[in-house]
């Protein structure tokens, strides 16, 4: 922090001079109810960033059959689902040297873990609640007329791909923490690492000035392109291609099979990682709801189906998801990942990759007949 003030000309010249802010909790306040002194940059279709509060101390747990552990002084989110965690400090907090770096990893690594989609939506709508602020004008200013369950599959999508913003926050940056936020920004390909320095400037009454700098962003722009965050959707076009490239024709025919269920059935969303991948959406008790999403990666024999168990229990009940649990087949590998739902809240997305589902006997048909069991209900 410089001690030199900065000038407001209103009529008269006043000189504001530096002041620091008396609390951290004082300093997570006005960021919790200003979050546009941390906007900068654009969304991917070049619209000005604008970030929306999730939630403040945000529980971050180290296990899927465990409680919060930790907990994140803000968790934001931008228009285009990317999750941003923020970690604030003060200048006289001894932590912002080094510590503040490893806690912030923890958290991340954690959060792409055990955050799913459905507890980022409780978080930010009881967040609104909170505050007072009507859940549909929430969703209007964030997505416009987009809709809100895609919007929270993709924020997990990008949490699990590593696409997040890390920004350190406080009133002055030590030199070595600068240059550590430089040095990971620089190595992380998909997470983008800032120092925001938030300088606060008062004069007569309760005239106060912001002054942000961000440390960070040279490391950005010298990314490769290749490994820049992109916000491109998988078409279906980009599915069958993906698909008729894999070798063994059982799994050709079980990938099609899952597609064309959705496609007749309910509907296909395009995902947003970097591998192809698509959503299954399903009319499911009178909205339409994510199911499963079928993924195509690098390594053919990772492909797989998984199945979005923390958005049906939240909009269904644990019941009803224990339900539809029970009624999969139990394909190896998914047996066992079901059976461990319980303990975690039916918070997860088990899994069975498509050449298991292809090669066990009736296991196809028995995801379909499931999930239409699901559609038709009780």
């Amino acid at each position: 922090m410089t001690d030199q003030p900065v000038f407001v000309l209103s009529g008269e010249l006043q000189a504001l001079e530096p002041a620091g802010f008396a609390t951290e909790a004082e300093f997570q306040e006005l960021l919790a109810r200003h979050p546009r002194v941390l906007d900068f940059g654009s969304l991917a279709d070049g619209r000005p960033l604008r970030l929306t509060l999730v939630a403040r101390e945000m529980g971050v747990p180290t296990s899927a059959d465990g409680g919060a552990v930790y907990a994140l002084d803000h968790l934001f989110v931008d228009a285009d689902g990317v999750p941003t965690l923020v970690e604030v400090k003060r200048a006289t907090d001894t932590r912002i040297r080094r510590e503040v770096v490893g806690q912030m990893l923890d958290y991340a690594a954690n959060a792409a873990r055990y955050w799913p989609a459905a507890l980022l939506r409780r978080s930010f709508e009881d967040t609104c609640a909170k505050d007072g602020r009507p859940l549909e004008e929430a969703y209007r200013d964030l997505l416009g007329e987009g809709p809100v369950d895609e919007f929270w599959a993709t924020v997990e999508e990008r949490l699990a791909a590593g696409q997040m913003r890390l920004l350190f926050v406080a009133d002055r940056f030590p030199l070595e923490l600068r240059a550590i936020v430089e040095f990971l920004n620089r190595q992380l390909r998909q997470t983008d690492v800032y120092a925001v320095e938030l300088t606060q400037y008062r004069g007569d009454g309760d005239l106060r000035v912001l002054v942000p700098r961000v440390h960070g962003e040279v490391a950005t722009a010298a990314k490769s392109p290749s490994s820049a965050r992109t916000s491109r959707r998988t078409t279906r076009e980009e599915m069958d291609a993906a698909i008729r490239a894999r070798r063994d024709p059982d799994v050709r025919r079980t990938a099609t099979a899952l597609l064309d269920h959705a496609a007749s059935r309910g509907r296909l969303e395009p995902g947003t990682a970097r591998y192809p991948s698509m959503r299954m959406y399903y009319p499911v008790s009178g909205r339409t709801l994510p199911v499963a999403t079928v993924s195509l990666y690098g390594d053919p024999a990772k492909d797989d189906i998984s199945f979005a168990f923390g958005s049906l229990a939240h909009h269904l009940g644990r019941e009803r998801a224990a339900r539809f649990a029970a009624d999969l087949p139990p394909v190896p590998g998914l047996k066992e990942r079901l059976a461990a739902l319980p303990a975690k809240g039916y918070n997860a997305w088990p899994h069975a990759t498509l050449s298991t589902v292809a090669a066990e006997p009736g296991a196809l048909e028995g995801i379909l007949a499931a999930i239409q069991g699901l559609i038709d209900g009780p």
